[in-house]
């Protein structure tokens, strides 16, 4: 019998295992600083939350949830949701792709004094995994969802991936 080196093996455990389940995704590269809004909860809502998009301007562009503000990840500055969102308790939920960049920038909202932020579970990814709409930039209705990578891509499972 053939042994399989250690490294090997270890990666095969640690890229198989956590890389094909979602939670284990999201456990091992996010920090949880907020609590998750599921798909099918942000869905039911009656009041319609703030939206933020995490994601790169290159991403929002050709997909994002309606009525969502682009707010960035690399550039991401909390004064300026300070200033276009000045309450404290209103109801913000932050998205990105899977919902790992999203996670910094929620915790960072709630650093800064917010309230009432929620991180989207499994991002746009999961949306659009839902048969939810997404919109390109102008506004648009599109089966278009830009996928981040082909490693990241591996979680979308609806509509047409777009890479940069």
């Amino acid at each position: 019998m053939n042994k399989v080196p250690f490294y090997i093996f270890i990666s095969f455990i640690t890229s198989g295992f956590s890389q094909n389940d979602l939670k284990s995704l999201l456990k091992e590269h996010s920090k949880e600083r907020v609590p998750y809004i599921y798909v099918k909860q942000l869905k039911k809502q009656t009041t319609p939350p703030i939206l933020l998009d995490a994601r790169a301007w290159s991403e929002y562009q050709v997909s994002h949830l309606k009525n969502a503000i682009h707010v960035g990840y690399n550039k991401f500055k909390v004064s300026n949701i300070q200033k276009r969102i000045p309450n404290k308790n209103a109801k913000i939920v932050v998205y990105c792709s899977l919902g790992i960049r999203s996670d910094s920038i929620a915790g960072n909202l709630k650093k800064a004094g917010y309230n009432n932020v929620e991180n989207l579970y499994g991002g746009i990814f999961e949306w659009k995994n839902n048969d939810l709409p997404i919109y390109n930039l102008v506004e648009k209705e599109t089966d278009s969802i830009h996928a981040f990578s082909e490693v990241w891509g591996k979680w979308v499972k609806k509509g047409i991936k777009v890479y940069e």
